[in-house]
């Protein structure tokens, strides 16, 4: 587990990321130091995800550990930022309006399931992020933090399979496979709080 202190670092690291991107000196530079620690060197899966006013603005990541979670942090910063197809890159005008979320994940673990109904109440609405997997290599994933905009778990599983290509009412026939995962969530705060 990561502590408040520790998640501030991460988010420090990726609004500097997107700033050095841009060709901008850092607002809130991370230094060596804090990045010599060694729960830095732990192989997690990485979401950044970008706010302006509270809309979606940029969210890409890993959902399985391929590279320390610093580098995680880095790589998906500049994803989220310049190379989620769903918006433009983002620009240095921006950049004030912008709210940094850095998500930390564990390792994703498949759903049993016999039918709809034991399906729906396996789910835990804001705990668990979930990856469905369909036919023709449809594949979706919803953050828990998505439970705030769709918190019945049939409108989740709904747009969660439309994201993935299928119908929405695709979850409903027992062919897909779905896993979970929990993350640990933090939080620009422009008051200098902790992280969420």
């Amino acid at each position: 587990m990561l502590t408040p202190p520790q998640g501030q670092i991460l988010v420090r690291l990726a609004r500097q990321q997107i700033e050095q991107h841009l060709g901008m000196a850092p607002s809130r530079p991370v230094t060596d130091e804090e990045l010599d620690q060694p729960q830095w060197r732990q192989v997690r899966g990485v979401f950044v995800t970008l706010h302006k006013h509270k809309s979606l603005r940029g969210c890409i990541g890993s959902l399985s550990g391929v590279e320390p979670i610093v580098a995680g942090v880095r790589r998906q910063a500049i994803n989220a930022a310049f190379h989620d197809g769903r918006f433009q890159s983002v620009t240095a005008a921006e950049l004030e309006a912008l709210e940094v979320e850095v998500s930390i994940l564990t390792i994703p673990q498949p759903l049993a399931y016999e039918n709809t109904d034991q399906l729906l109440g396996l789910l835990r609405p804001e705990v668990d992020g979930v990856i469905l997997k369909g036919p023709g290599g449809a594949e979706a994933t919803f953050l828990p933090q998505v439970w705030r905009q769709l918190p019945a778990p049939e409108q989740f599983l709904g747009h969660l399979c439309r994201k993935a290509g299928l119908s929405d009412e695709a979850w409903r026939s027992g062919r897909l496979v779905f896993l979970t995962y929990q993350v640990q969530s933090f939080a620009e705060s422009r008051s200098g709080g902790q992280g969420i």
